[in-house]
């Protein structure tokens, strides 16, 4: 960023003394479509496969998801990430497993099993069971697992920024190297917590990468009606902070983005990372998206980040159809195992209400 200060000028083409005018110049990073290869990624065709599984399960898990919360075997809400998918798979692909740190909104289960969670602890959590990543005790919007250093899952709009903020200080306090990566909806962006935490950040300099995942519509309300300033990624500027944009219906893109980020957190300078992406479905179960038209859905779903993928690695002959093909069954059978897992887990027992809620074993603090 320049800054370039030069005095004021009248109508009469003389300089006025009274002020100067301040010109700024910024810059931020793009990271459109269609630029990346997994050559220059150092990816091998291996691990494209291995992000198409991932991205492939997300879909499948959610659609599986639908169905369920359909015939009441969910209860509660139900966000579903499907179209978003591109986004936490190529976010892993820049984090260290056992040491960085991942933390979401309520859309979660997405980056669940990017991050490595299973679907069978994943599909009983919806069901409420005990063999749920959370016990049975949190539902859609509260996966969690310390193994996977998933840390929720939190259903309050923007409430979980703060934490990101204070797992990255945890990291700096202790020295690990570690990173916390923070995603949030384009809704959050309003709340004081994003901006009070991206200030914090800045100030202290956190290992800390926030990104936005921008889907058009915080619930029902498109971008361009509730946010004067539709770059989100502009943001970043009043908290000295660097903000870049990303094409998230390519995951290549994103995974190159989050590289270079999670890089730049590493060295002690957070960032802001706009991902602009697409859910293909309502907010939730109940919303029916009345709010955008059948036009715009159908035109969005030629940017499918699964079929992008899927182009790509046919033009670039990485795989054969039928390859792709056997991967689609194996993982519409996982998922399927997963529902029968979760049927036949138990729920929780009644006993265990309050544990995980107090430290001490005898409730001090519990009043009857």
């Amino acid at each position: 960023m320049a800054l370039m200060m030069k005095p004021a000028v009248s109508g009469n083409g003389r300089p006025e003394a009274s002020f100067e005018t301040i010109e700024t110049r910024l810059t931020f990073r793009n990271y459109p479509g269609d630029r990346f290869t997994h050559s220059d990624l150092g990816l091998s065709v291996a691990d494209v496969g291995d992000i198409y599984r991932n991205m492939l399960l997300q879909r499948r898990f959610e659609e599986r998801s639908a169905q369920m919360y359909g015939r009441q075997k969910i209860g509660g809400f139900l966000h579903l990430y499907i179209g978003q998918e591109a986004i936490s798979t190529g976010s892993v692909y820049a984090l260290k497993p056992g040491l960085d740190s991942a933390i979401t909104a309520y859309r979660d289960h997405g980056l669940a099993l990017a991050l490595g969670m299973s679907s069978n602890e994943c599909m009983a959590e919806l069901f409420g069971r005990a063999d749920g990543c959370s016990k049975g005790k949190g539902g859609s919007m509260h996966f969690f697992s310390k193994e996977k250093r998933m840390f929720g899952g939190h259903g309050i709009v923007g409430a979980h920024i703060p934490l990101a903020t204070g797992i990255a200080f945890a990291h700096q306090y202790r020295n690990d190297g570690g990173v916390c990566v923070c995603y949030l909806g384009d809704g959050a962006v309003w709340q004081g917590s994003f901006h009070e935490a991206l200030n914090l950040a800045s100030l202290y300099k956190l290992p800390v990468v926030y990104v936005i995942e921008n889907n058009q519509y915080a619930m029902g309300t498109a971008v361009d009606r509730a946010a004067a300033e539709t770059d989100l990624f502009k943001q970043g500027i009043s908290y000295a902070m660097r903000g870049s944009l990303v094409d998230g219906m390519d995951v290549l893109s994103v995974c190159q983005a989050m590289r270079d980020h999670v890089e730049l957190a590493r060295q002690g300078e957070p960032s802001l990372v706009e991902i602009r992406t697409y859910r293909y479905r309502g907010h939730s179960m109940s919303d029916p998206g009345k709010y955008r038209t059948k036009e715009e859905l159908e035109a969005k779903k030629n940017e499918d980040p699964i079929l992008r993928l899927k182009s790509y690695v046919m033009e670039n002959q990485l795989m054969k159809n039928d390859e792709m093909d056997a991967i689609d069954e194996e993982v519409k059978a996982e998922v399927a195992a997963s529902v029968v897992f979760a049927e036949e887990s138990p729920f929780p027992p009644l006993e265990a209400i309050y544990e995980d809620v107090y430290t001490q074993k005898n409730y001090p603090f519990l009043k009857y």
